[in-house]
């Protein structure tokens, strides 16, 4: 056993030397790419906390997911945020395991340049709609009674830019349609669909997903609406995205070079169809003269 390891723990420095030179190059061609979906996700963070101060708590509404659901209680409050965590730790896990993986099947800053393009068009319509109209939180700290429920005014621009991190992330208010979380798991569990190599995984990312949707009406975080919105909208988004963004063009002229979004399996058969149909007409015609 010492002597397997021994061999083998060259090989996968040089693996993740390898790959970390390569994502290194592409990180530099795409780093602005990269940053302005960081940067987007902080301006989510902030319009969720910035609407917090316009929240008003009221009797909760009627939801027929309430009525078909039982209340988990505060006390399991956290076996939603389970498996969120699990979702979104699996699927960094997966966009990184080229690093130490034998088989290339993706590159890492694409996927995320992609996975950020999902994000902020959703969420930029998300923060279109939680501020059109303010519903009462169905959540715990949102109800009537609540300190957390109303938070004064701020004091200074500086209060706001913090945007009370993190309490003000898990106990915010007011940003209801729709939901954050489904969003996340939609965009990764639909990515891993068109880009992963395991049908088993994708079958259960899907189960996982909807799990946590009956998880999150369950534990009165979110109203019905808000997941059935984030649902369709997500997908449609997705789907938008993926006929407007390049999928097939290439980083340069040369033919050896990596695509520049990471190419599904389906594009892949149709890129090599459209290929090798261009070379048979190349060849006929200069058999023709």
């Amino acid at each position: 056993m010492p002597l397997y390891v021994d061999r083998e723990a060259p090989k996968l420095w040089r693996r993740i030397y390898t790959e970390a030179t390569l994502e290194g190059s592409l990180l530099a061609e795409k780093w602005k790419l990269v940053l302005a979906g960081l940067v987007f996700q902080y301006i989510h963070g902030l319009a969720a906390h910035g609407v917090h101060y316009l929240h008003r708590p009221g009797p909760t509404l009627q939801d027929a997911g309430f009525f078909i659901l039982p209340e988990l209680g505060q006390d399991k409050a956290f076996v939603s945020e389970t498996v969120f965590v699990t979702i979104f730790g699996s699927f960094i896990l997966w966009t990184f395991h080229p690093f130490v993986s034998h088989s290339k099947k993706i590159c890492t800053v694409l996927i995320w340049c992609r996975v950020f393009v999902y994000l902020a068009a959703s969420q930029s319509l998300r923060i279109i709609t939680f501020f059109a109209t303010q519903l009462p939180g169905p959540n715990y700290h949102c109800r009537e009674g609540s300190k957390l429920a109303k938070i004064p005014p701020p004091k200074n621009v500086l209060e706001v830019l913090l945007i009370n991190f993190p309490d003000g992330v898990i106990y915010g208010c007011g940003d209801l349609i729709f939901s954050s979380h489904t969003i996340f798991t939609l965009v990764f569990v639909r990515t891993y669909q068109r880009y992963g190599t395991r049908r088993w995984i994708k079958h259960l990312a899907w189960l996982m997903a909807v799990v946590q949707s009956l998880l999150i009406i369950a534990s009165r975080k979110h109203y019905t609406v808000d997941i059935v919105v984030a649902w369709y909208t997500v997908n449609l988004v997705m789907f938008y995205v993926d006929s407007k963004l390049p999928e097939m063009a290439e980083r340069s002229s040369g033919p050896s070079q990596t695509p520049l979004l990471p190419l599904s399996t389906k594009d892949s058969k149709n890129r090599s169809k459209e290929d090798h149909q261009r070379l048979l007409n190349e060849n006929n015609v200069a058999d023709g003269h």
